[in-house]
């Protein structure tokens, strides 16, 4: 430390001092050396010594070696073969174990591409699934596996492809056999309900109107649909059983809903059925434009929806999922009301009622089938209801026409029967019953002409084609009996009653015809009862233990009479009014002929020929006809003398006019309808009669005198009307008696006249001012 120190010459004094501790050294080697030199010397003294025995063993250590190496050259040799063996060995060993984890990878990678080839494609997908979960995973370091791995997928996709294919191709191949499969499955049911029927009645049971056909449906074990049909014989039963696979092939939804449920796309693949079969269903509802013309276009239009649902059923039954209830019921309640929307609207095309009949069968039979896969009807048979008024509205119309046909046809004659065989026969299609014409002898007459019978039958056969309706429509005798009689009712008081109607107003509709109608309505309303009776016996239900509606068509024959008595009333009058219009009086003449003119006459003996006919005419409606037909030509006559345009009137002309009256008294008094009482008939004319005797006797003092009173011979002669008569007659007097005022007689019978003119000019003032 002192060398650094700043003291003068420090460095060189330590270079000195480490220069003599050199020396010191030095001396010390020195003195070492000297003192084992000879030591050194000695040693390499006998080192030489032993570099020959050296020298002579490298000789031998080197002769050694080599005999030792030529002796190890095939060992060696033998080793390096060993040591090759063993690597190759190891490595076999290892070959097999890499190969015994490939070789199933492999064969499983086969057995995927034959399975696809084979279009096994629900097999490759469990083979899929074993290869990436299981086997893949061993093996994942080589390059072929990575290979498969990226494959895979796309394998995936092209199975879903060739399913999803195949499913598109299942649905247009449904869509095709759907209507095969409805037909078969409404034959089933229905020779399932025939069947039924024909047992039933083969063991005596009652069978009810109201009676629900058991339906059942055979599923097999396997889920199958089973549609049968069956061949009845005399002595056996045949069955050919169809199943769903002999229509259709279902494998190809099966396959396709495990693919995508394997594949984690289930939701997908239901999402994509129901929306397609929605749309399948929307063409299934959608009718043809020319269904409504032909019951086999109802026939297919029923068809193709009964195997739409059905396979919906089968499928329902066979997978999980897929196809539920609920979505089943919605489906079925939208198909529902479209089916009801649209047999609503074009049953209402149909005006044939054989085709509604059909139709309505059809309708039966659909929805038996339907209810008997769990399906709800309820609404098509009120539905059936409906058409049931329209069914009976067609009927109506048709019977409508045959009413018509009848009545053109029929010659208003009663039935002539020549023996009893032809007597039978008549009776045998019309319940009449007569014992008075029973006790008359061959040939005789019935009463009645020969549309009575017709129109019975047809009446019979309308309550057999109203009951061809209610059949099958689950309902109770009760009902149906109830139905029955409201249709009947219907045909009585419409329609029938509507031909009568038009009938009698016909203008060749005479007088005998119209007796004739009226006796015909009579034994129609008679016959009521036994159609009464004949509903009650085709429906089993008796009038006495149950309440059962009435046939109240009774009063349309009631109403048909009336209009064909007032028929009579109008066409007696309106020949009356024709020989009135013939009438050729002389109001001018001095003095009448003597005798009733000649048109009078004409017109009296009309009204006798004409009343005998009605013989057969209830007593009332004879006596009211005749009674009728002389208060008219009362009336008439009365018009004619007071005719405005009539200005002059002869005393002459009132003694002519005074004659046809007196036989228009004997013709009332002559009793040419019987049952009047006393002068009944005759009263008709009394008007006509007090007024011609006023004139004739020119009876006015009494007149004057005992008008207003109850108890005058001139009653019924209104002072309006004298007045009117008397200025015809004034008037009369004035042109014909032009020297008249020459004769004392006439100006004091002319002064009369004109006295009484102003007195029955008061007496009417009189009466209007206290009007």
């Amino acid at each position: 430390r002192s060398v650094y120190d700043d003291q003068p010459n420090a460095h060189q004094r330590f270079m000195e001092k480490l220069d003599a501790c050199i020396r010191n050294h030095d001396r010390e080697i020195e003195k070492m050396c000297n003192f084992h030199h000879q030591g050194f010397v000695d040693a390499i003294t006998e080192l030489l010594k032993v570099r020959a025995d050296a020298e002579k063993l490298k000789v031998q250590v080197t002769d050694t070696n080599r005999r030792l190496q030529d002796a190890g050259k095939e060992v060696i040799a033998q080793t390096e073969e060993i040591i090759q063996c063993r690597v190759q060995q190891r490595n076999i060993t290892t070959v097999v174990e890499k190969l015994q984890l490939c070789l199933p990878v492999l064969e499983m990678y086969s057995k995927l591409k034959e399975q696809m080839n084979v279009k096994r494609y629900y097999s490759a997908l469990k083979t899929m699934e074993q290869l990436e979960n299981l086997y893949l995973p061993r093996v994942s370091q080589y390059r072929f596996c990575q290979v498969m791995i990226e494959n895979l997928p796309k394998l995936r996709e092209e199975i879903k492809e060739i399913s999803m294919s195949d499913l598109k191709d299942f649905l247009e191949s449904i869509r095709k056999h759907s209507d095969r499969i409805g037909e078969t499955a409404m034959k089933q049911a229905q020779q399932q309900k025939t069947f039924s029927t024909a047992l039933q009645k083969q063991h005596n049971v009652n069978y009810g109107w109201n009676m629900h056909l058991g339906r059942s449906r055979i599923l097999e074990t396997k889920n199958e649909i089973t549609l049968k049909r069956t061949f009845e014989d005399d002595d056996e039963h045949e069955e050919e059983v169809l199943t769903a696979q002999d229509l259709v092939d279902f494998s190809p939804v099966y396959r396709c809903l495990h693919i995508y449920s394997v594949l984690g796309d289930g939701e997908i693949f239901e999402n994509y059925y129901r929306k397609q079969r929605r749309k399948q269903a929307r063409l299934v509802l959608q009718p043809q434009s020319s269904m409504y013309e032909t019951v086999e276009g109802y026939r297919r239009y029923f068809s193709q929806i009964v195997g739409f649902f059905v396979v919906e059923d089968h499928i329902l039954h066979v997978t999980q999922g897929l196809v539920t209830r609920t979505y089943t019921d919605e489906l079925w309640n939208m198909a529902l009301s479209k089916i009801i929307a649209v047999l609503r609207t074009h049953s209402s095309y149909c005006s044939d009622p054989d085709l509604v009949l059909e139709l309505k069968n059809l309708i039966v039979v659909f929805a038996d089938t339907l209810q008997g896969y769990g399906f709800p009807v309820n609404r098509l048979f009120d539905l059936l209801f409906e058409i049931r008024d329209q069914y009976n509205e067609t009927l109506l119309k048709k019977w409508s026409g045959l009413f018509r046909d009848i009545f053109e046809a029929d010659n208003y004659s009663p039935i002539p029967v020549a023996n009893e065989e032809e007597y039978k026969i008549v009776i045998s299609k019309f319940p009449f019953q007569d014992p008075e014409l029973d006790k008359q002898s061959f040939p005789k007459k019935l009463p009645m002409s020969q549309s009575v019978p017709q129109i019975y039958i047809q009446v019979k056969e309308f309550i057999y084609a109203s009951l061809k309706f209610s059949e099958s429509l689950h309902r109770s005798s009760t009902e149906i009996d109830d139905m029955l009689r409201k249709s009947t009712n219907l045909l009585l008081t419409r329609t029938l009653s509507s031909c009568l109607q038009n009938l009698i107003k016909k203008p060749h509709i005479g007088l005998t015809e119209l007796v004739q109608i009226i006796i015909n309505t009579t034994h129609l309303e008679q016959a009521c009862k036994y159609l009464e009776d004949f509903i009650s016996n085709i429906t089993n239900i008796s009038q006495v233990t149950v309440h059962t509606a009435r046939l109240y068509g009774l009063s349309t024959f009631k109403d048909a009479r009336h209009a064909a008595e007032g028929e009579i009333y109008t066409k007696l009058n309106q020949k009356i009014d024709e020989f009135i219009q013939i009438a050729d009086y002389d109001w001018t003449m001095s003095e009448s002929d003597g005798r009733a003119s000649g048109y009078l006459m004409d017109l009296i003996n009309f009204l006798r020929s004409t009343f005998q006919v009605f013989t057969h005419l209830p007593g009332k409606v004879a006596q009211t006809a005749c009674m009728s037909a002389c208060q008219h030509l009362s009336t008439s006559l009365m018009q004619m003398l007071l005719d405005s345009e009539l200005k002059q009137i002869s005393m002459g002309a009132i003694q002519q006019f005074n004659l046809d009256v007196i036989q228009c008294e004997l013709f009332a008094s002559s009793e040419p309808v019987p049952g009047f009482q006393g002068d009944t008939l005759q009263l008709a004319f009394i008007d006509l009669r007090q007024l011609l005797d006023l004139f004739m006797v020119w009876d006015w003092s009494t007149y004057l005198a005992d008008y207003g009173q109850a108890t005058s011979k001139y009653l019924r002669v209104s002072p309006g009307t004298a007045l009117t008569l008397l200025e015809k007659m004034k008037d009369s007097s004035k042109k014909n008696n032009i020297f008249a005022q020459f004769r004392k007689n006439d100006r004091d019978k002319q002064k009369l006249i004109e006295t009484v003119v102003k007195q029955l000019r008061s007496l009417v003032n009189g009466m209007s001012q206290h009007t």
